[in-house]
């Protein structure tokens, strides 16, 4: 995954999502129509940031976004999702 052949630019940043949950923590099995999106990926590129805000994130971190963040693409036959540095919440 180190070499993706699309590199964003300015602030923003490609997140591998997580895996959707598969069991509730008391066990329960969640249909895939009930699964929620998750908020929780690895960052597999950034862009080099703005003039006097560079990007804070590297390639490799564990990062929380909203739920709703970012723009679902396929990339090498992978799902992505490509957003702006502002729609992390967190470095886990």
């Amino acid at each position: 995954m180190a070499n993706l052949s699309i590199k964003p630019l300015a602030d923003r940043v490609i997140v591998k999502p997580a895996a959707a949950e598969e069991k509730t923590a008391g066990g329960i099995i969640i249909p895939d129509t009930a699964k929620e999106k998750p908020q929780k990926g690895t960052v597999v590129a950034a862009g080099p940031g703005k003039k006097d805000e560079p990007v804070t994130v590297k390639v490799g971190d564990t990062v929380l976004y909203g739920k709703y963040a970012g723009t679902e693409i396929s990339v090498e036959g992978q799902d992505l999702l490509i957003m702006r540095e502002s729609d992390i919440l967190a470095i886990v």
